[in-house]
């Protein structure tokens, strides 16, 4: 019998891969020289959208790990705190619906050009959070401290 579990989070691994890429295209218009960028000023928001757009696929492919494990000391001292993962889980959700909204106005409230097409890129980036949250959720309910002190009573 094949574990889907165990799949799922060997494929949660091509995040890495992805926010490499993300990386690449984040310095790539600085490493190509100011020459070339004062050129084409229109290169440094076009691998920014592309920047955006893997982000948002590398934390979507993030969010298919084991919730039932800590990657750091950081993260389990934050989900084990009921405090600091509402708060955490807070400012997730803020995120989200804030590159929701301006992703949405820039593509509805725009004609073709950079704006359109970098509304595209944080688009992506705010679904690829929601899937995010999602694991964080989870890992919160799984880690918390006073959950547990309650459960085992």
């Amino acid at each position: 019998m094949m574990n889907f579990k165990l799949v799922f989070q060997y494929i949660s691994y091509l995040q890495y891969p992805l926010m490499l890429i993300a990386l690449y295209f984040s310095f790539i218009p600085y490493l190509s020289g100011m020459e070339k960028l004062r050129e084409n000023p229109g290169l440094l928001f076009d691998n920014l959208n592309s920047a955006l757009i893997f982000m948002g696929l590398g934390i979507s492919f993030s969010s298919l790990q084991d919730t039932t494990k800590t990657q750091n000391k950081l993260s389990l001292n934050i989900w084990q705190s009921p405090k600091k993962g509402k708060i955490a889980i807070i400012l997730m959700c803020m995120m989200i619906l804030l590159f929701l909204i301006f992703g949405l106005i820039g593509y509805f409230g725009s004609e073709k050009g950079v704006l359109k097409d970098m509304s595209v890129g944080i688009i992506v980036l705010a679904l690829g959070m929601f899937g995010f949250l999602k694991s964080a959720i989870e890992m919160f309910e799984n880690h918390r401290k006073d959950k547990s002190d309650v459960a085992s009573n």
